[in-house]
């Protein structure tokens, strides 16, 4: 099951981007966070995030299962009901790839997950989870992450959807991209496709699609992840 990352900090003061996989019982969980703001703390938080995510989801064998645990968790945390909390966040995508069940795949926030079938179809399975989507406004504004407090029902009546959605790949997925919004939208915005940044071993790829988005970013480019996996046979 070969995968690989690679990001770049762009113009940021800290690469708040993280990278998380996590294997147990043939299960294997693959994880992005996208910390929201720019800190040695946020980045460490950030960090510590994708791992705890990525090994609850491998031990559930289910991708929304481990992600909600997390979220749930974060939620709980007394500190951050006070309206003047100012404590660490980010988005977050988790794909689980699991023998002889199909890919799961869940997230909060506007990291993204995409596969890639044999004949070259790039499918998006995420919807983003921000002012774009709700309202048809900024793109920067998220609408729900990890380290929120809301309920799925509270955020079902503000903005339409839940804290976290789930989706299944297609039966004929045979590579995993899960991207920062740092990534995606500067290739999207200069209305290049993406399949063109996915070709070769995943090494390979990762490192392509992160070169290509700071060289095709506006003037102030994000900090940019990826990660990129081949997926098992028994995954699909």
């Amino acid at each position: 099951m070969a995968h690989a990352s690679a990001q770049l900090i762009g113009d940021r003061s800290h690469q708040c981007d993280a990278t998380a996989t996590y294997t147990h019982d043939g299960t294997r969980a693959y994880v992005l966070c996208d910390g929201i703001s720019s800190s040695d703390v946020v980045q460490a938080w950030t960090r510590t995030a994708a791992r705890r995510i990525a090994r609850a989801a491998a031990r559930s064998g289910d991708a929304e299962a481990g992600l909600r645990a997390e979220y749930d968790r974060y939620a709980a945390e007394p500190e951050r009901s006070s309206p003047f909390a100012e404590l660490p966040s980010a988005c977050a995508a988790v794909a689980v790839a699991a023998p002889g069940k199909p890919l799961t795949v869940a997230w909060c926030g506007d990291v993204r997950a995409y596969t890639l079938a044999p004949d070259g179809e790039l499918q998006r399975l995420t919807a983003d989870h921000n002012m774009r989507r709700v309202f048809n406004r900024s793109r920067n504004v998220v609408t729900s992450y990890l380290g929120a407090t809301e309920s799925d029902d509270e955020l079902k009546g503000a903005y339409g959807h839940p804290a976290i959605e789930s989706a299944t790949a297609p039966a004929d997925a045979c590579r995993l991209l899960l991207a920062s919004d740092g990534a995606y939208e500067p290739l999207e915005d200069s209305a290049r496709t993406l399949t063109h940044y996915l070709s070769g071993s995943a090494k390979r790829a990762a490192d392509t699609f992160v070169t290509a988005a700071i060289e095709h970013a506006a003037r102030y480019a994000d900090n940019v992840t990826v990660l990129v996996a081949d997926l098992p046979t028994g995954s699909r």
